[in-house]
């Protein structure tokens, strides 16, 4: 719910992450229902993550449907 706010995905937010992500990889982020929330750009590598505190930032925030719907009212 936080990334839909515009903020950065933490390591105490992350579910599930694909291997062998690179740092400045783009990223779709999902729910844990699997519906695409929007994307961003990993701050960490996969191997990285692993040994990341919890309030470490993993995925930095570029977009989210959040914001595409909160334009839709302005058309």
């Amino acid at each position: 719910m936080s990334f839909l706010y515009r903020n950065h995905v933490l390591k105490s937010s992350l579910r599930r992450i694909t291997e062998n992500i690179a740092p400045g990889d783009g990223v779709v982020v999902f729910s844990m229902s699997d519906v695409p929330l929007g994307f961003g750009v990993a701050a960490k590598s996969t191997q990285d993550c692993k040994k990341l505190d919890p309030n470490g930032i993993v995925v930095l925030h570029q977009a989210d449907i959040g914001e595409y719907l909160g334009m839709e009212d302005e058309l």
